[in-house]
């Protein structure tokens, strides 16, 4: 019998690793060298030359130790040939004679993952690689000296989301200065409302691209918030191992943390999932964020709407078979992040709901690939945001077209709330009128204008000098005159200006601001 599963399914040989072919929102070098295997074991090997470092300066090992694990390290991530868009520079790097080159190949992330289904972890096999590539002396002995495989995992987990969050973070801010940049200069360009789909006021674009700016800045916010603490709890949580060495394991976790570029923790956490909430509900919240934005430039951008476009480049929404189209790849992309990003934070506290006792088996290896798959979608939705938010083109034109689509019915709000007082009827008489119009909509716009402004004449009273709520108005020319500034559309967007510029304030005040300091 064949053994169909010995071969690979295609003549392209076989690669195991997953490059974002299937997730292309993530797929650029940048965000994929950032999160992938090989940025994971950089991160890994990080932790524990700067444990072992942390060891030494304590006085727990022999002089020397911390510097031998850390040639060591630095040798093997500078001698990986991976595309992982500069980690070797992250971590450092060493001429790859300080290890055999055959040593290296044992850190490879295949390797590693094979074997990591012996112990359930990729820690325990790169410890064992690691103390086999460090000469034989004070070196060996200090590689992960009082540790457990929790601890390096989850800290290098930290260590690459803190590096990949500083990527989000300024593709957020760039986007967010885009889209303060649109509010104000579209603060009072007109723009219908659309509420459960239909047109519902007028308002402006202005205030459109500040909405989805509260979104992008609250993201932004949540990102800089995010703490990314050490974890540091031995076997069980309570650092037995180093208390039986003689340290003071909060100091000695606190100068982990120093060294390694990570924060302290107030204590280990490794039965308490917080950090890795934390971290998740920032990450969908970056995908929602900009999930938002796309979903508005998708619906504006449709041909009968014309409203929005995205930015035009070279190959960017091209169609297979169709040579005329311009598809709204970006948003296509950012949609794609926002719908699949609630799924993995839902893991993540699905998981810390279902940890138990000190260490928990299967929820806690679940939290690994939904980290980074959340790491990846925020990552590529920051970076395609700024694309989009930079070089959206708005056509106010069009705008006001579609605003005026529904006819002087859009503003009959307003109609009733300064006509119903002077109206033979008052409610009821300007319902009527506004019924007449409706049944006039088959007619068109400019139809409907002229039933409405013959039945409001009919019942609105006339009354001498100015108007009041008794008298109406003065002469047929008075009403007249109040109709066209009633009828017209962009003079009854209410507080939108305001509400622009109170965002805007808001966002010069806590964002931009705190981004120069």
């Amino acid at each position: 019998m064949t053994d169909h599963a010995a071969r690979p399914a295609s003549g392209l040989g076989f690669d195991p690793a997953d490059r974002g072919l299937l997730s292309p929102v993530w797929a650029s070098p940048d965000v994929a060298g950032e999160t992938g295997d090989a940025a994971i074991v950089a991160a890994m090997l990080e932790l524990e030359a700067a444990w072992a470092e942390t060891l030494e300066s304590a006085g727990l090992v022999e002089d020397g130790a911390g510097a031998a694990v850390r040639a060591v390290v630095r040798a093997v991530v500078g001698a990986q040939a991976t595309d992982d868009g500069g980690v070797a520079a992250q971590v450092g790097s060493a001429p790859s004679s300080v290890v055999e080159p055959r040593a290296t190949t044992a850190f490879d992330a295949g390797r590693l993952a094979n074997a990591a289904q012996g112990g359930g972890n990729p820690v325990i096999p790169l410890v064992k690689a690691l103390r086999a590539a460090v000469p034989d002396g004070p070196g060996r002995a200090a590689v992960h000296r009082g540790l457990t495989s929790q601890d390096v995992l989850d800290s290098a987990l930290m260590l690459t989301a803190r590096r990949a969050s500083v990527r989000i973070h300024a593709d957020l801010a760039a986007a967010a200065d885009a889209l303060a940049d649109l509010a104000a200069q579209h603060r009072t360009t007109p723009q219908v409302a659309r509420t459960l789909a239909q047109h519902s006021l007028p308002s402006s674009f202005g205030l459109k691209a500040a909405n989805w700016l509260q979104g992008v800045a609250h993201a932004e916010r949540s990102v800089a918030a995010l703490a990314f603490p050490v974890q540091c709890g031995g076997a069980a949580g309570t650092n037995a191992s180093l208390v039986a060495l003689g340290a003071e394991p909060h100091a000695l976790a606190a100068d982990w943390a120093h060294r390694a570029g990570l924060d302290a923790a107030v204590a280990p956490w490794q039965s308490f999932r917080g950090p890795v909430a934390d971290l998740g509900h920032a990450l969908a919240a970056v995908c929602s964020a900009a999930g938002h934005v796309a979903n508005d430039v998708l619906l504006l951008s449709r041909p009968e709407i014309g409203e929005l476009g995205e930015p035009v480049a070279d190959g960017r929404g091209v169609s297979s078979a169709m040579p005329q189209k311009q598809n709204p790849a970006l948003s296509a992309l950012i949609r794609s992040a926002a719908l699949r990003a609630p799924a993995d934070a839902m893991q993540l506290e699905l998981a810390a709901a279902l940890s138990e006792d000190e260490r928990t088996g299967g929820a806690w290896h679940t939290e690994w690939p939904a980290l980074r798959e959340l790491l990846r979608l925020a990552a590529g939705s920051a970076a395609a945001l700024r694309e989009l938010a930079a070089g959206l083109r708005v056509f106010p034109d069009r705008m006001r077209a579609n605003l005026e689509l529904s006819g002087p019915l859009l503003v009959s709000e307003r109609i009733m709330l300064e006509l119903s007082d002077v109206a033979e009827g008052g409610r009821a008489g300007i319902q009527k009128a506004v019924d007449a119009a409706l049944a006039a909509s088959a007619a068109g716009p400019a139809e409907q204008a002229r039933v409405l402004r013959k039945e409001l004449r009919a019942v609105v009273r006339e009354g001498e000098g100015a108007r009041d709520a008794n008298a109406g108005y003065g002469s047929a020319e008075d009403l007249e005159a109040r109709l066209d500034d009633l009828l017209d559309p962009a003079r009854y967007q209410g507080d939108a200006a305001g509400i622009v510029d109170r965002i805007l304030k808001n966002y010069e005040e806590s964002g931009a601001r705190r981004r120069r300091a």
